[in-house]
């Protein structure tokens, strides 16, 4: 099953040539999230071949308008190609107004707007279904902002097929030896799980930490992400700056990937004052070498 992370708008506030503002979409199997959603999003999606309409739910980190302006656009797209299946919306509150804002007068859509509302201040998983399950990451910025933690769901042990055939394996004993039970066969012998089963792929995970100041809390709930995006608005340049308006920088962005053991890390969000956007990455290695810089079109693997 395809683990993978599509970088649709890598700028900040303001979008720079080749570089629109924040919007991700991650692709779980046949499912496909959209994280954040920038000015310009669903130019980014076609640019890059990812298909929309298997967008079902959106996750939205805070309500900056680089961050969300590009939903009603989207949602008017949708209309117009007569989509009729519901979207859910998970952000902070004040989001359902400013998008019923900007959809009224137009009138209503063909389709239902589902929104979810959470508290940034606490972690929570927010969403869940067989294969996922997202968390919710308390992040320190100007206004109410929380990133994301996707986790696949582990998956049951996979059976060996000559043990089946040699035990004689009834149905219900090879669904209690894929959830890690031990066998009684009938002649009254104890079979280990370890010799009917082989351990699944481990579940692999994506932590998306929004605009946030250098914030060591939310090290405990990514530790060990396999896949660590983490803004880094400023470099250590304009430290002070970061400081102001509450981002990160990329030296700090590597403190964060080193501490959580993250295995990749993805920088982005990145300030308009810079043209070389190279010196992120390479602020970010001094700390944590596995960096990398995140770019619109960009696609990142996650293999178990």
């Amino acid at each position: 099953m395809r683990f993978a992370l599509t970088i649709l708008g890598a700028n900040a506030a303001m979008p720079a040539s080749g570089r629109f503002p924040s919007a991700q979409v991650l692709q779980i199997g046949n499912q496909f999230f959209l994280i954040d959603c920038g000015e310009g999003a669903q130019i980014r999606m076609s640019d890059f071949q990812i298909p929309r309409y298997k967008i079902n739910q959106i996750f939205i980190s805070h309500l900056h308008g680089d961050h969300v302006f590009g939903l009603p656009g989207l949602f008017f797209s949708y209309a117009l190609n007569d989509r009729v299946k519901p979207i859910e919306i998970f952000s902070p509150s004040g989001l359902r107004e400013m998008i019923m804002a900007q959809l009224n007068p137009g009138g209503q859509l063909p389709f239902q707007l589902v929104f979810h509302e959470f508290d940034t201040s606490v972690s929570k998983l927010i969403f869940e279904n067989d294969t996922v399950e997202v968390v919710t990451l308390p992040l320190l910025h100007r206004i109410p902002t929380a990133g994301f933690l996707f986790r696949e769901k582990p998956k049951p042990r996979n059976m060996l097929p000559e043990k089946i055939l040699e035990y004689d394996l009834s149905i219900p004993q090879i669904k209690a030896a894929k959830v890690g039970e031990d066998i009684l066969l009938n002649d009254g012998r104890k079979i280990q799980n370890s010799e009917l089963t082989k351990a699944p792929p481990p579940p692999r995970s994506f932590a998306y930490v929004s605009d946030t100041a250098y914030y060591e809390k939310i090290v405990p709930l990514i530790r060990d992400v396999d896949l660590l995006y983490h803004e880094t608005t400023f470099c250590e340049d304009l430290i002070d700056m970061a400081q102001v308006t509450m981002h990160s920088t990329a030296l700090q962005a590597g403190r964060i990937a080193a501490m959580a053991n993250a295995r990749k890390l993805i920088t982005g969000h990145y300030s308009s004052r810079y043209r070389d956007v190279e010196v992120f990455r390479a602020e970010a290695q001094t700390v944590f070498p596995n960096t990398d810089l995140g770019l619109d079109g960009k696609v990142y693997e996650v293999t178990n």
